[in-house]
Formats: structure tokens, C-alpha cells, sequence
């Protein structure tokens, strides 16, 4: 029996204790900012608001402080937002945590200091100084995972026993877990995949969508490869695994559509997703300005029009 504890009272890290429970672990979960999922978890019904069900009456919930990180925990898991990266490794930075880190959470940033477009791990590494950090990624959808539907995720370390290890911790029957050394090519798949998952949804048939979904294989690649990933991950849980779902049933493939029906992003966005969180579109605002300055935009033109869509509000051009 470990002890584990999630940063991240969103819908995904709250659906990540459920497997974590289930694998006989004590897990705490804690959440630093959303007053709404703080009201959820600390309720003594459990019910989560984005999961629509009732977690499981064992998960303790913790208020967030540099104390309760001080704790000995045997994994601590980082399920926040994009945003909230940056307040987790300041947070951690001067607790000298030796502690085993597993990311869940999926990006990219562009670091001006460096002129380098970095994964979440090498962030952490870099401006915090934090060590022992393996990523979790793959096509999982939380409320999917929540109610225990066969899920397979990949785990990401250079070290394969580390990895391997996590994997341990968190497995069952329904929470399947798969292992790579290629920790830059499994965070940069599962990030970019937002961006053709919209792509994709601007198709208007299945056969327009499916021929956008071969070339957007063939996009990652060449990106994959020039930020050094291996081919293989492409074709994995983080690549294609994870675009099928984003692109079959997620809100970067509903906003694809609106703009494959002609209209721009802002109008689309105010009038049908006004409360959505398009995680392409941040993706894109984040990562554009190295991307257009450094890659040739003859290999990747979906992205190159999805980008003059979202930056310029243009109609998107994918024709």
C-alpha cells in the first residue's frame, strides 16, 4: 500500500484516484485554486460537478499548502491546468521533493529565455529544479475513466523502471498501462494532437475528416521528428490514439467544425462555446510564435492555416 497524492481536483486528476483506489493505495488529492472543485471534494458526498458522479468515499481531500507537500508520499501526481504548472514548480522548488512526479497534465510552452519551445517535464526540470519526473498521456477521457471503461495510457520515462514502477501503482483490469523512453515525443504528440484534433472536425463528412486525419499524421511526424521524438511514438497511445479521441467526441474538434462551417474562431467561441476551454487554440497562441519563425511552414500547412484562423480570425483555409 503507497501513498499518493494528486494535485489537480479537475476532472481528470479526480478520475485518476478511482484506478489509484482501486489499486489498494492510500491517495489524497488536493486542489490549489478552483473554489468550485474544493466545494466538491471537501462535500461529504463526493459528488464531482464535471465527473456527474459520486467519488469514491476513501479519497481524502487535503487543502493545498507547502505543508501538506512537505508530507512523505511515495508518488505525487500534477494534474492541474497548463497554467497552473508554473505555481506547482514554485511551489516545489525549495522542498527539495525526492519524490517520485508523475505529469498528467498535456502542453507545450515557449520559454523566451531560452528561445525554446519546452515540454512540461523540461520546464519543471529546467526553472524548478525538480527530478524523478515521469508523464503519464494517452486517449483518455475523464469521465470515461470515471465510470471504469477500458482505458490504456502510456508512461513515460527514460528510466523504464521507474516508469514500470508507477505502473504498479496505478494499473487494473480497465486502467492499462504502457511504457517508453521517449519522453519528448509522447509530450509533444499529446500536445499537438489538439491542434489537429480541431483540423480534423473541420472536415464535413467522414470522408473529408479522414483524409485531414492521414495528413495530420504526417504533420506530427515532421514535427515529432524535429523536436527529436521517434517515429514510433507517433503511431501510439500519445499520437494517433489520443487524436482519435480528441477528434471523435472533444470540444478542439467541436470548435473545428463551427470553423469548417465558415465561421471565424471569436464568433464561434462567443456564440457556441462561450464557457469551453479550447485547449488547441491556447495551445496555438502559446507555441505560434516560434513555430511560424522556425518551421518550414511548406511541412505543415493544416497547422500553418489553422494558425492564421485563430491568431488573425480568418476564415479557416484548409482546402
Amino acid at each position: 500500500m503507497k501513498n499518493i497524492l494528486v494535485i489537480g481536483g479537475g476532472a481528470m486528476g479526480s478520475a485518476f484516484t478511482i484506478p489509484s483506489l482501486e489499486n489498494k493505495n492510500n491517495v489524497t488529492i488536493t486542489e490549489p485554486y478552483s473554489k468550485r472543485f474544493i466545494k466538491d471534494l471537501s462535500s461529504k458526498k463526493k459528488f464531482h460537478s464535471a465527473l456527474q458522479i459520486k467519488l469514491p468515499k476513501q479519497l481524502k481531500f487535503r487543502r493545498f499548502s507547502k505543508n501538506l507537500l512537505k508530507e512523505n508520499f511515495d508518488l505525487i501526481v500534477i494534474a492541474l491546468s497548463l497554467p497552473g504548472i508554473d505555481f506547482i514548480g514554485k511551489e516545489l522548488k525549495d522542498l527539495k521533493i525526492k519524490t517520485p512526479i508523475l505529469i498528467l497534465t498535456k502542453g507545450l510552452k515557449f520559454e523566451k529565455k531560452y528561445n525554446k519551445i519546452l515540454t512540461i517535464s523540461e520546464q519543471l526540470k529546467k526553472n524548478y529544479n525538480l527530478k524523478n519526473i515521469s508523464v503519464l498521456k494517452g486517449p483518455c477521457l475523464a469521465k470515461e475513466l470515471a465510470r471504469k471503461n477500458k482505458t490504456s495510457v502510456i508512461i513515460a520515462n527514460k528510466n523504464m523502471s521507474i516508469a514500470k514502477s508507477i505502473g504498479r501503482k496505478i494499473s487494473t483490469k480497465y486502467y492499462l498501462t504502457e511504457y517508453s523512453k521517449d519522453v519528448v515525443g509522447v509530450e509533444v504528440c499529446s500536445a499537438i494532437k489538439n491542434i489537429y484534433s480541431m483540423i480534423i472536425g473541420a472536415g464535413q463528412s467522414l470522408n473529408s475528416s479522414s483524409n485531414l486525419f492521414q495528413k495530420s499524421v504526417l504533420e506530427m511526424r515532421y514535427l515529432n521528428r524535429y523536436f527529436k521524438g521517434k517515429d514510433e511514438t507517433i503511431f501510439g497511445l500519445a499520437g494517433v490514439g489520443d487524436m482519435y479521441v480528441s477528434a471523435a467526441g472533444g470540444r478542439n474538434s467541436k470548435m473545428g467544425s463551427f470553423l469548417g462551417k465558415g465561421f471565424t474562431f471569436k464568433n464561434a467561441k462567443k456564440k457556441f462555446m462561450p464557457k469551453d476551454t479550447v485547449e488547441g487554440e491556447q495551445l496555438i497562441r502559446e507555441i505560434a510564435p516560434y513555430i511560424i519563425k522556425k518551421i518550414n511552414k511548406k511541412k505543415i500547412p493544416l497547422m500553418t492555416n489553422l494558425f492564421q484562423a485563430i491568431l488573425k480570425n480568418k476564415k479557416l483555409n484548409i482546402n
